[in-house]
């Protein structure tokens, strides 16, 4: 060994050093292949397969920084010191991750089934884990809030620095309105009568049930409604006059429900003589009657 590292021109405890390092080094790589050749055969779903390799390397570096750099760093205090910095440093992503995640589990501002929005994105939740959790996401291109079909992975972190929705917890019902332009010809009190009717028929059973969940989320949130019921508001717009039917509705139902109500009215439209829907229209009035002079 001295002879080794007199011939190297490099002292003998550099020499030890190296040697241990490269025995750590071709120790921990024989397990790591040993570990992805047992994944390969154990786990044939290609998803889970990859995960579990992830979590071989993640291993394998950090037990690779953490016994290599004992070998070369001899003060154990030092060592420490220097290991805990670097890996502040190099995983304060992971670390925000894991803080966001024992937020979660802890102050539950969702949980698995919730329907949530965070920033732009919005989707039911199917899966929380340590460094992030899952959703189906809905909305984007589809209208009413339905499912894309397509799984979100969002870091936990995320949660801790954007603003969170969620649409059911305390109170599992979201105000909807639907828009209904009628021409300013239409008699629009009748109009207005007949949507209250038919907000009364499709959505006035939900009221009930919605009370009840205020008065349980009340105990936790300052939440107040006084008035839970469908109404209609009546607006004056360019093209007609407008009413908006506003009640209250699942998030997962908001599309049947919609429906439902939008074709209840044009059932009862349809009857009414003097009630017609509005749309963009350009009106143009000629006086044959009134002379021009040059």
């Amino acid at each position: 060994m001295i002879k080794l590292s007199q011939y190297l021109h490099i002292s003998n405890e550099i020499l030890e050093n190296l040697i241990l390092s490269l025995a750590i080094f071709l120790l921990l790589s024989f397990c790591r292949i040993l570990a992805n050749l047992i994944i390969k055969r154990k786990i044939p779903e290609v998803k889970n397969a990859y995960y579990q390799r992830r979590v071989v390397i993640y291993i394998y570096t950090l037990l690779m920084t953490l016994l290599i750099g004992r070998v070369w760093i001899k003060g154990i205090t030092t060592f420490l010191g220097l290991i805990s910095a670097g890996l502040a440093i190099a995983m304060h992503d992971t670390i925000a991750n894991i803080t966001a995640w024992a937020f979660i589990i802890s102050r539950q501002p969702f949980k698995v089934g919730d329907r949530i929005q965070i920033g732009d994105t919005a989707g039911d939740v199917i899966d929380i884990r340590l460094l992030q959790f899952s959703m189906i996401e809905v909305g984007n291109w589809v209208d009413a809030d339905q499912s894309t079909g397509r799984i979100i992975h969002v870091p936990n972190n995320k949660i801790l620095r954007e603003p969170l929705a969620n649409y059911v917890i305390g109170f599992e019902y979201i105000w909807h309105e639907i828009p209904v332009l009628i021409t300013f010809e239409s008699n629009w009190k009748k109009a207005k009568e007949k949507l209250a009717d038919i907000a009364a028929i499709k959505a006035e059973h939900l009221s009930a049930d919605a009370r009840k969940q205020v008065r349980r989320a009340a105990n936790k949130y300052l939440i107040i409604y006084k008035n839970l019921t469908p109404i209609v508001y009546t607006t004056v717009k360019d093209s007609g006059v407008l009413l908006t039917l506003r009640y209250l509705v699942n998030p997962r139902q908001r599309r049947t429900t919609e429906q439902e109500i939008w074709e209840a009215i044009l059932d009862a439209f349809s009857n009414a003589d003097d009630i017609e829907l509005a749309y963009p229209t350009t009106r143009i009035y000629y006086n044959p009657q009134k002379n021009i002079s040059g």
